[in-house]
């Protein structure tokens, strides 16, 4: 043996010895898969950027974060599930980033019986609590909630039609379901109804033909920055009805992507986007803040994000299940393990978070009302919450 190779076997040997003690430590094991990359990285940067401030011991126990990159793909999403469970035999899953790729992990999900956190918001990843969707758990406000809150905007600003562009996949059709549902409670009848896709760079037939139809008002029905696309197109096509996007768009880099274009848009949103605008009486302020600090302090003032929030929500929920689960005996790494995770979680009652307040139950997996919605319009090319609406 040479000198170079007693060199390299001496690193080898030592590198070994410092990472037994971190392997042996890390006994419970939390899976991520995140839109890191693709149409939805405006999403899944933020949550993955929230990971590292997630606790990583609770109760004696260290926690391990594994975190993989689907790339908006809804078959790599369901590929990186199934390797987190069966080659890093994790105890819960926290992903996706969008609704396709959540929805196909549920069945992932309830086949390995395996917890796992959706950070995507259609209602359906959860709804109804039965089959592979008791496995299901997630963190988003459910469509139906904000659409409520668009639909009692849209009555008090006159609202009478509604044009509607949603994306071509579940969140659009999604969308576009509750919200017609919302609007006709309220007296309001959609006229005109337009899908894209998440990767499209042109929509000008489509809002040809919604401009063409005149309506009052139009929903954008996008998550990230595709959202602004059908943004400013409408705006360049001279539009000048009442402009309203989802909880999707809620997101700093929409507005750098729109400009001015997004100026008087109008959404429902977490109270995190706009926390420090809050009265103190909201009872979500606090606890958003606290995440605000933590991001802002390791990522900048200014880099706050709605869907970061979504994945410290996962955190807390998981956090919170871990010692009532360590408490029935199971051993992370178990099946028994993963079923105690799953029951904790389901338990969860009055938590706080930084998107509203978490009650969970056999039937709702969602566990959030009416405390984890405003109203938010830009003005001026900010965030401005919007008590009255």
């Amino acid at each position: 043996m040479n000198l170079n190779q007693s060199i390299r076997l001496s690193v080898l040997a030592g590198a070994l010895t410092l990472a037994l003690p971190m392997i042996a430590s890390a006994q419970i094991k939390v899976g991520v898969t995140l839109s890191s990359t693709g149409p939805a990285a405006s999403l899944g940067i933020p949550e993955r950027n929230t990971v590292s401030l997630l606790p990583t011991e609770i109760d004696g126990q260290k926690i391990e974060y594994i975190v993989l990159d689907d790339s908006t793909d809804m078959t790599i999403a369901v590929k990186n599930m199934r390797k987190l469970v069966a080659d890093d035999k994790v105890d819960v899953v926290i992903g996706t980033s969008v609704t396709p790729g959540s929805l196909a992990m549920v069945d992932v999900a309830g086949e390995t019986g395996t917890p796992m956190i959706s950070v995507a918001a259609n209602a359906k990843i959860v709804e109804p609590v039965e089959g592979a969707r008791k496995w299901a758990f997630k963190t988003p406000q459910n469509d139906q909630l904000m659409a409520g809150a668009l639909a009692d905007t849209m009555a008090k600003q006159g609202v009478k039609t509604l044009g509607f562009i949603g994306y071509t996949d579940a969140y659009g059709e999604g969308w576009l379901s509750v919200m017609t549902e919302a609007a006709k409670a309220k007296g309001i009848k959609v006229v005109s109804i337009e899908r894209y896709g998440r990767t499209d760079t042109s929509v000008t037939g489509q809002v040809l033909k919604l401009v063409a139809a005149k309506p009052d008002g139009i929903l954008v029905a996008g998550s990230g920055t595709p959202v602004a696309l059908p943004q400013s197109e409408l705006k360049s096509r001279g539009y000048k009805g009442i402009m309203y996007q989802t909880h999707g768009a809620a997101n700093n880099d929409v507005l750098r992507v729109c400009g001015k274009d997004c100026n008087g848009m109008i959404l429902p949103a977490g109270p995190l986007l706009v926390a420090d605008q809050l009265p103190d009486s909201n009872p979500v302020k606090k606890s958003a803040l606290v995440y605000k600090a933590k991001y802002e302090a390791k990522y900048g003032a200014g880099t706050i994000n709605t869907f970061g929030g979504h994945m410290w929500d996962a955190g807390l929920l998981v956090a919170t299940a871990i010692p009532p689960a360590l408490k029935t005996g199971a051993k992370p790494g178990t099946p028994e393990f993963r079923q105690a995770l799953r029951d904790a979680i389901e338990q969860i009652k009055n938590l706080p978070a930084s998107q509203g307040v978490f009650n969970m139950s056999a039937t709702d997996h969602a566990g959030l009302d009416e405390r984890a919605r405003v109203m938010v319009k830009v003005v001026d090319g900010k965030w401005t919450y919007q008590p009255d609406q």
